[in-house]
């Protein structure tokens, strides 16, 4: 579910995951990042389908990387 930021019952979560939903007017665009991690992932997108899509892909390549790099995400 994308619809909100601040509520953890309104953040998006995918695999254990949660994320932010901020809009920029200025781009037109939804934007969030991962939250409750070190390290800095972020993702966009121009509607909620795209952002979905955008969250879901950050966190699987986040794991990937991580995977890579024989760490714990975190």
């Amino acid at each position: 579910m994308l619809t909100g930021h601040g509520d953890p019952g309104l953040m998006p979560a995918y695999k254990g995951f949660l994320g932010s939903v901020e809009y920029s007017a200025a781009d037109g665009v939804l934007h969030g990042r991962l939250i409750c991690i070190r390290d800095l992932v972020t993702y966009e997108g121009v509607n909620h389908e795209g952002l979905e899509t955008a969250f879901h892909q950050a966190v699987d390549d986040y794991l990937e990387f991580c995977a890579a790099e024989r760490r714990k995400p975190a």
